[in-house]
């Protein structure tokens, strides 16, 4: 790995390992995972017709970009295989949001002040609800912009399934600082767009809004707002992760398991 890309990945890591032995959070996440692209990519600019024609170009967020860095915080196994049973998110899901989200936006904060400290710009983004409200579609998509990265590929549940899984929460930054970016995977990481072989995304899915062949979000967002009403005492936790939980993909990249048994 290159020296540069090697140091800002350690410096994220160790400020979440450490966050978690100084705040009070109660959720646990496993080793996060961080992934470059180039602000030049084409793909971003290709975001304003697979996400939204609004969708942002790093440059938007930064003149002077020359490197976008995502990364994923993935839940501990406890946290996941609590939300398994039932139709509303479990307490300790919920939970997880919210803390992951002030994670995120923390972790943003700390590597903003440290690369900048490096003598690099940095620009942020809030980890959630930078969407439009009656679209439900973000204006700078930090799951788009992972894979763009090279941390995974889209699973027919929409979530991008990374070596860690899909359970868990992404966040990115651009920074001024060229580094060299990180390759994509060639191989998909869903089992049903690799060989058919998995629908049990679609099976979990509680409010009728994931199929093969589409996604409503506005009925997966019905689902996320139920959950609100639940849980909103403790803090905005329109969320439900049923399709991510009890699935091969959760915790890692089944496709990727499967050819490592099958040599």
């Amino acid at each position: 790995m290159n020296m540069q890309k090697e140091k800002i990945t350690k410096e994220l890591q160790g400020f979440v390992r450490e966050y978690g032995r100084r705040h009070t959070a109660r959720t646990q996440w496993r080793t996060p995972l961080v992934g470059f692209a180039s602000a030049g990519d084409p793909l971003f600019t290709e975001l304003k017709r697979v996400v939204a024609p609004t969708h942002d170009l790093p440059k938007n967020l930064l003149e002077n970009a020359k490197t976008v860095a995502a990364f994923f915080l993935p839940f501990d196994k406890q946290t996941v295989r609590s939300n398994i049973a039932g139709r509303l998110a479990s307490p300790e899901w919920a939970r997880a949001y919210r803390e992951t989200n002030a994670l995120i936006r923390e972790t943003g904060r700390h590597m903003k002040g440290w690369i900048e400290s490096e003598g690099y710009e940095v620009a942020v983004t809030p980890p959630t609800h930078n969407f439009d409200p009656k679209k439900l579609i973000s204006d700078w998509s930090h799951r788009h912009v992972a894979y763009i990265a090279g941390l995974g590929t889209f699973g027919l549940n929409n979530m991008l399934i990374t070596e860690a899984g899909c359970c868990g929460r992404f966040g990115s930054f651009v920074i001024s600082l060229d580094l060299p970016p990180d390759g994509r995977p060639d191989t998909e990481a869903c089992l049903y767009r690799h060989n058919g072989s998995c629908m049990k995304c679609v099976n979990r899915c509680v409010g009728d809004a994931l199929f093969t062949d589409r996604f409503d979000r506005h009925s997966c967002y019905k689902v996320c707002l139920e959950n609100d009403e639940v849980y909103h005492f403790e803090g905005t936790s329109d969320v439900c992760g049923k399709c991510v939980v009890g699935v091969p993909c959760s915790f890692l990249d089944p496709v990727r398991k499967m050819m490592r048994k099958a040599e």
